[in-house]
């Protein structure tokens, strides 16, 4: 009889405690199943709106984020480089490329752990679309590190991982199906400090 209550309680712990620990896993991932990748960029086009998915729902709901419904734009994130390695706040990296068409676009340094949120209590700053120096091809440049440089710069402060958020607002890109064809800047690292 004790044997077979043991048993019992060995099961529930075992399938209660697995539930909860695979629900907590899926809502802390950064993947969804709705995510589209260009080049080191991730995106989640469905997360603004009805279709998108349970986990994608319950992680908007316990980060309480507001995402950008399909009409008014998409954020983009990255937090790996070129080569594949974490993006470092002591890490100094150049954002260069072609930005698709938008309205209007900003690209701010988010924590590794809230993609949703931009960084608002060590006062990192975006940049964006406007007043921007552009080469002739009209592809930009943007430093983003501690220290000031010239050009387009995007502070960074603070220690650990980071994410830099690329979001588009009042662009074609967001209703369009063929999301994995454009073009994204490359994030590329310059150097670290020691």
């Amino acid at each position: 009889m004790l044997r077979n209550a043991l048993l019992v309680l060995l099961t529930l712990t075992i399938a209660i405690g697995g539930g909860a620990a695979s629900a907590w896993y899926a809502l802390g991932s950064v993947g969804a199943l709705d995510t589209i990748s260009v080049g080191g960029w991730v995106a989640y086009p469905e997360a603004g709106t009805p279709q998108a998915d349970p986990y994608a729902k319950a992680r908007i709901s316990r980060e309480a984020s507001l995402p950008l419904g399909q009409a008014e734009g998409l954020p983009f994130f990255a937090s790996r480089d070129a080569s594949g390695e974490l993006l470092r706040r002591d890490c100094d990296y150049r954002i260069e490329g072609q930005f698709p068409p938008a309205r209007f676009w900003t690209l701010q340094v988010a924590l590794a752990d809230r993609l949703q949120r931009a960084v608002s209590r060590d006062r990192s700053i975006g940049v964006n679309s406007f007043g921007l120096l552009r080469e002739d091809d009209n592809a930009v440049a943007i430093s983003a590190s501690r220290a000031p440089s010239p050009g387009n710069w995007l502070p960074v402060a603070g220690d650990g991982p980071m994410t830099l958020v690329l979001t588009f607002y009042d662009t074609p890109i967001a209703s369009n199906q063929n999301i994995a064809e454009i073009q994204l800047p490359q994030v590329l690292r310059v150097g670290c400090n020691a």
